[in-house]
């Protein structure tokens, strides 16, 4: 039987039900798995092979150490030690990594063990820290250093946050930790992080695309009395959801559309907070949190249109769960937004072009170009299923 260990430094949100629903695959075709995950705070170990490394003081440390130092990544190195142990007993044919970015690991220590151990890697980019001095993301500093070697880093400050600027050390470190890996394959959930991995200093690298996939059992059309509970039965509704609300995710966007959209146009922003409610105008109505997945769902079929100001992004999950549920999309010209659609089911207009979405907004919900079936038909692209299984096709080749 084939072994698969799993790392990853967040066990929740997007990324850690990728990684359960990989191991649940893996398992169907007969490989054993286990899983390893960073300290988190309220953790529930599920019945799966996790394994839980670290303490609250341990991660602390790592955090702390990092801002004053900028350099994070080279800390946790008991954590690290304990992870090798387990790494070295339980000899996997594949590490398949995800999140290292989370102040859980010591780059050094486990690429340098892998190095020596010759162990098969597939790592999973969610974003582009691997290949940049510190930044996961840059599209909005419309920075390119990462081509050639950071330094004078417009946001250090930023997560992960450190209080110096050692961008242009770790970069060096970080090429030279990650490089030299034997049999080493990437994965990028889009088409745009690919193009960039082959731009930076991993691209020695072999890359694969598998886009992330969504759950079709919850994320499909659905009645619900979500119109009548808000007064909405003669307003076309432009939903926005998120769980970051800022510039980034187009927050001001969405107050500009408020000003301008006719009147018998209703925003409806999921995911706020207290905070973000202070800096809405009195029209957008605000939903904090869903019950459960299933409530989002109602609140996608229940809309008119998606629209998706995000200004950076590698493969939104919003636009996957909104086309499921049968409502189509306008979303910003950036990162891997765009590929998720197609002309059957939305459009896509340029960043921070506003007047030009709110145009597209109400051409859609007046002329409705975009069938319920076309939007849903579109998303069956995207199963989860099937993406996991694209996974096992992967370890089967690499292995």
């Amino acid at each position: 039987m084939k072994k698969v260990i799993f790392i990853n430094g967040i066990p929740y949100g997007s990324t850690g039900k990728i990684v359960n629903g990989i191991s649940s695959v893996a398992k169907e075709n007969d490989y054993e798995t286990l899983t390893y995950l960073s300290w988190t705070k309220n953790y529930k170990k599920s019945d799966r092979d996790d394994i839980l490394v670290g303490s609250f003081f341990g991660k602390l440390s790592h955090i702390i150490r990092g801002r004053l130092t900028g350099k994070n990544g080279l800390y946790s190195k008991r954590d690290t030690k304990k992870l090798l142990k387990v790494i070295d007993n339980y000899k996997p044919d594949i590490i398949n990594l995800h999140i290292l970015h989370c102040w859980c690991i010591n780059l050094p220590m486990l690429f340098d063990y892998i190095k020596k151990n010759n162990i098969r890697v597939v790592w999973t980019f969610h974003d582009c820290w691997a290949f940049t001095g510190q930044c996961p993301h840059f599209i909005m500093a419309k920075c390119d250093k990462w081509k050639t070697g950071c330094y004078e880093c417009p946001q250090y400050r930023q997560y992960p946050q450190a209080y110096v600027d050692k961008t242009e050390k770790m970069y060096k470190l970080k090429k030279e930790w990650l490089t030299g890996v034997e049999n080493m394959t990437i994965v990028t959930p889009s088409k745009w992080l690919a193009g960039l991995v082959s731009e930076s200093c991993l691209k020695e690298y072999p890359v694969e695309v598998i886009n992330n996939g969504i759950d079709l059992e919850i994320f499909k059309p659905r009645e619900s009395d979500f119109r009548k509970k808000y007064g909405l039965e003669n307003k076309k509704i432009v939903l926005g959801v998120a769980f970051d609300w800022g510039k980034r995710k187009g927050l001001d966007v969405f107050k500009e559309l408020a000003k301008s959209l006719p009147s018998d146009y209703q925003i409806v922003l999921v995911g706020t907070n207290d905070e973000i409610d202070k800096e809405l105008p009195g029209n957008i109505i605000s939903i904090h949190r869903t019950a459960n997945q299933t409530e989002l769902a109602e609140i996608y079929s229940a809309s008119d249109v998606f629209a998706n100001a995000t200004r950076e992004d590698t493969f939104p999950t919003v636009n996957m769960e909104a086309l499921a549920c049968g409502t189509p999309i306008v979303t910003f010209r950036t990162g891997g937004s765009p590929e998720i659609i197609d002309s059957s089911c939305g459009v896509v207009v340029d960043v921070d072009d506003v007047d030009t979405m709110e145009k597209e907004i109400i051409r859609i919900c007046d002329d409705e170009p975009f069938s319920t079936s076309a939007c849903v038909s579109r998303a069956h692209k995207f199963d989860k299923n099937d993406k996991f299984k694209e996974y096992i096709e992967l370890f089967k080749d690499v292995i």
